[in-house]
């Protein structure tokens, strides 16, 4: 066996040890030893693996498989500017708390800095935005036999730094690998083929297996090398204060310090199950919630249009919380940030790792996940009063505004009301940045367990098609359904590009097409005194045929411009990737946000 068949063939097999279960490879010369080594694994029914030939958008496919799973999914590249396009999704995973492993192939060690083509400096490459990186060099002919416990251990090292089981967060880690020639295996593989370049034919009494052989064998029972310890799952831990076991309010006394004006303000988490969890404490403790509409629980005790609510000025000097309780990123609204920089007005957070979001640079006091859980500095009763007129408040909003929205069709929140109302409670939604996260945000999904979710690690529009994907492939019992804006769905169009061969999923893509940039027509660049300068550099049209598109990439099509098309479209069953197109008028996003603040304030005049 040649060095590098031998050393890509142990990297996969102590992947596969590990837990790794689907990989997605963008194929390359230099990488070809990795390729045959997957594709033996994939034939073994060790692993699943996905072919992408754009890198960009194989790297958000990995994201999208281990999104919400939470298990680390593999994306293998050659070597140049190949791993160079995996930067958007590293950066993504990083801020997302996502956990992928950057699989790499690199030249040896006498080939760098020589000019040799496709070479670059690869280590290093994603500095920063990694929780773990190695750059592993090629091994000489004879020299890999015994060393393959030191490659065994680099692998459980990046499989538990990708889990955060090493003190940090989840995240992205670098396994950078140098092959030297020869790239391909042995041809001299036996009578029948040999199945399994890298490995040895055992006969047994179950028939013909292959194994490594002994020189390059792992641990017995098919242990890892290292076992490194995960931190526990969202969910599993101890019932939070002011539970039962069923998640169900008991009693909790007020503590000393606390405040019973709290209000929850719930953003992205990395896991959506923590969205449930701390869900759950604040119905415990009575607190209401404003809340992105990420994540998976119980809305029951979210405010409706919460966002909405805020920008309510004279409701919000009437009844102002005492302490806000920051738990996630919060990354849709400018209104969230003026709550948290109101006077008189103490902010906490909630933090599931070593960090915390803290842009306004406001925040008094840090609290671990745990704390959720027991920390009587952090729990207490709310003010029963005051918790309710926040909730009328919502209520009394949602009357006003839900038909509104309905009436605005079409409009993106109209859009986004219809596609929410379609979906069950085990279904998921995914979002594109820009307007269909904040859409869905003012259209609502209070009172629903639906999963929402969306790359707001670094909030791109990067990725977005390929990510749903993942989420699709990795989640095949659930039904999966994406909304975006024209602009997210083609700038990641070829994470649509789907070989026959490749596991295929069932996904549906509602695409509102305003044709152009229509979030930035709702900030200061969308000023009618600044229309002159807008169209151009903002408004940015493109005039695409997403049918056209659609066809040439094998993938269903419909338009429709009613809401009762757009209803029965929804309703259907979807088989393999399908597109429905809603066009918009770009130049009535700035008048229907400015309706909406003015019925949420009108509906709570007095109040």
């Amino acid at each position: 066996m040649n060095p590098s068949t031998a050393l890509a063939t142990v990297l996969v097999d102590e992947l596969v040890r590990c837990g790794v279960r689907e990989v997605v490879l963008a194929p390359g010369s230099r990488s070809a030893p990795l390729a045959y080594a997957v594709q033996q694994a994939e034939r073994a029914g060790r692993l699943r693996l996905h072919v992408r030939v754009d890198e960009r958008s194989a790297g958000f496919l990995a994201l999208g498989l281990a999104k919400v799973s939470r298990r680390p999914a593999v994306v293998i590249t050659t070597s140049g500017t190949a791993v160079a396009n995996l930067h958007p999704a590293v950066l993504e995973a990083h801020h997302g708390a996502v956990p992928l492993i950057v699989l790499s192939a690199d030249r040896p060690d006498e080939l760098r800095g020589t000019g040799a083509n496709q070479t670059t400096v690869q280590p290093g490459l994603f500095a920063g935005a990694t929780r773990w990186e190695h750059d592993l060099p090629a091994p000489w002919p004879g020299s890999y036999a015994g060393t393959h416990a030191a490659w065994r251990a680099r692998v459980d090292r990046a499989w538990g730094a990708a889990l955060g089981g090493l003190g940090d967060r989840p995240g992205p880690v670098h396994l950078n690998v140098g092959f030297r020639d020869p790239l391909a295996p042995d041809l001299d593989r036996g009578e029948d083929g040999g199945d399994s370049p890298g490995m040895q034919r055992i006969a047994s009494d179950e028939g013909l297996r292959w194994e490594l052989p002994d020189d390059l064998a792992g641990r017995a029972d098919g242990l890892p090398w290292t076992e490194v310890p995960s931190p526990p799952a969202a969910g599993t831990a101890a019932s939070p204060a002011g539970t039962d076991a069923s998640g169900r309010g008991t009693a909790h006394d007020e503590q000393p310090g606390t405040t019973g004006r709290t209000l929850m303000v719930l953003g992205d988490l990395p896991d959506p199950e923590q969205a449930a969890e701390a869900l759950t404490v604040a119905t415990a403790q009575g607190w209401p919630v404003v809340a992105e509409p990420f994540g998976v629980g119980d809305r029951s005790r979210v405010v409706p249009h919460g966002s909405l609510l805020l920008t309510a000025g004279d409701w919000l000097d009437a009844h102002p919380p005492d302490r806000v309780l920051v738990v996630g990123r919060c990354t849709l609204n400018r209104e969230t940030g003026a709550l948290l920089r109101r006077p008189g007005v103490r902010v906490e957070a909630v933090t599931t790792g070593g960090e915390w979001p803290d842009p306004s640079h406001v925040v008094q006091r840090v609290h671990t996940w745990q704390a959720l859980a027991d920390d009587p500095g952090l729990l207490c009763r709310a003010d029963a009063a005051w918790a309710e007129a926040w909730q009328s408040a919502g209520a009394r909003m949602a009357g006003e505004v839900t038909p509104r929205i309905a009436d605005s069709w079409p409009s993106g929140p109209a859009v986004a009301q219809r596609v929410v109302s379609s979906l069950g409670d085990d279904d998921v939604l995914v979002l594109g940045s820009s307007n269909a996260a904040r859409d869905v945000d003012r259209a609502g999904v209070a009172g629903r367990g639906l999963l929402v979710t969306a790359n707001r690690g670094l909030a791109g529009i990067d990725g977005t098609n390929a990510t749903a994907v993942g989420i699709a492939l990795a989640d095949p019992e659930r039904r999966v359904m994406a909304l975006m804006g024209d602009l997210t769905f083609l700038h990641d169009v070829n994470g649509l590009l789907i070989g026959p061969d490749e596991p295929h999923a069932d996904l549906t893509i509602v695409v509102v097409n305003d044709d152009g940039g229509g979030i930035f027509g709702t900030l200061e660049y969308g000023e009618p005194e600044r229309a002159g300068d807008f169209e151009r550099v903002f408004g940015t049209p493109t005039g695409a045929d997403l049918r056209s598109l659609c066809s040439a990439y094998s993938i269903g099509f419909d338009r429709v411009d009613q809401p009762d098309a757009l209803a029965a479209c929804l309703a259907q069953s979807t088989r393999g990737v399908r597109v429905i197109e809603v066009a918009v008028a770009r130049g009535r996003h700035r008048e229907l946000r400015q309706a909406l603040t003015a019925a949420a304030a009108a509906a709570l005049k007095g109040a």
